[in-house]
């Protein structure tokens, strides 16, 4: 016999022979050691935290802000960054899909920028790293702004106000270049954090959100919605299937889009297809219509929607509203210089002759 076994059967002897022994003071003593770990006991930690702000250059957060809300990168002078994420709706914009140069209709429907430093990765399908990446895409977009930084870069260059910023910012004797440009505005979007009421009352302020709101909370929590919508972000951490218990595609009816494949366009593996980013609830309050295609108006139906076909739950209106009462606490506040002043307005944009958008269809 090892000497392991000899003192594990020395042990149990042991045990037995006090468990033959009368002992009452004991189970009282183990109920009150038990109650005092209970009191002393951490209450489990939210799954959502509460938002930090950014540290950001002030000095390139002024320069990208301006750009984001000028035309100047868009072939024909019309289109902005602000166009499909407007600080007035969220960061995001008004309508089913984004509009681009001469009218074009997009496929698919521009989250918020709101926050978006935050996400894992950008775009509904992730194929942005980061939110410098995020900004090179739509500028040369046929569908989206219709140019190329090239000739974008030409026309600030032409710019009195941008020739003397770029030179402060990013050193007189250097030339502006594209990843100037989409590094200005990635440092404006950086700066676009936006606490809330929840926020506060996530850091002891009872008061700081509703009765409803509360009972919303905790249904969200119960109802099992926290398995994605968590973190900092309340979202943006990881992608999941639109339709995860039941088909989504099918409940909306209508035919399949190249946009329904989601990140499946980015990797062509059949896994992910119908996987999306999922999206932050911060401001969704405001973001209205919802999902990537911009299928629904009102946020209680989303709600609705997403709690039958991710979750296999049938909430009822009474839940529903709860819910929309939490999500309504997720409204934060712009930080102070996230408006463009008046003064840094830029003047109307006119397409160039002979670039992209100066022709029309």
């Amino acid at each position: 016999m090892s000497k392991r076994t000899s003192y594990v059967l020395l042990a149990f002897a042991l045990g037995c022979s006090r468990c033959d022994e009368p002992d009452e003071q004991a189970p009282q003593a183990g109920q009150a050691e038990q109650a005092e770990q209970a009191e002393q006991a951490e209450p489990p930690p939210e799954p959502i935290r509460v938002l930090e702000p950014v540290e950001v250059n002030m000095d390139k957060v002024f320069l990208g802000r301006r750009l984001f809300h000028d035309p100047i990168l868009s072939g024909d002078g019309t289109i902005s960054c602000a166009t499909c994420h407007s600080l007035d709706h969220g960061g995001a914009e008004p309508r089913r899909t984004s509009i681009g140069i001469r009218g074009q209709m997009g496929p698919i429907n521009a989250p918020t920028v709101l926050n978006a430093h935050y996400n894992f990765r950008q775009f509904w399908d992730g194929r942005a790293a980061d939110l410098q990446e995020q900004a090179a895409g739509p500028v040369e977009n046929p569908i989206e702004m219709g140019t190329t930084f090239p000739e974008a870069i030409e026309r600030i260059q032409a710019d009195e106000w941008y020739a003397q910023r770029f030179a402060s910012v990013y050193g007189g004797d250097e030339p502006i270049t594209k990843e100037h440009i989409t590094d200005a505005i990635a440092e404006y979007e950086r700066y676009l954090i936006t606490p809330s009421p929840f926020d506060r009352f996530l850091g002891g302020d009872e008061d700081a959100i509703s009765a409803q709101a509360r009972r919303g909370y905790e249904t969200f929590k119960s109802t099992g919605c926290v398995g994605c919508h968590l973190g900092i972000n309340v979202g943006g951490q990881s992608y999941q299937k639109m339709g995860l218990v039941e088909d989504y595609f099918a409940l909306r009816g209508g035919e399949l889009t190249e946009a329904d494949n989601g990140r499946y366009n980015v990797t062509h593996d059949e896994a992910d297809r119908h996987f999306f980013k999922v999206p932050t609830l911060r401001n969704v309050a405001e973001t209205a219509p919802y999902f990537h295609d911009g299928s629904q108006e009102q946020l209680a139906d989303a709600v609705r929607i997403m709690a039958r076909v991710q979750l296999g739950r049938t909430l009822d209106d009474a839940q529903i509203a709860d819910i929309v009462a939490f999500l309504g606490t997720l409204t934060g506040e712009l930080p102070e210089h996230a408006r463009l002043p008046e003064q840094d307005v830029p003047p109307p944009r006119t397409a160039d002759e002979g670039s992209p958008g100066a022709t029309s269809e």
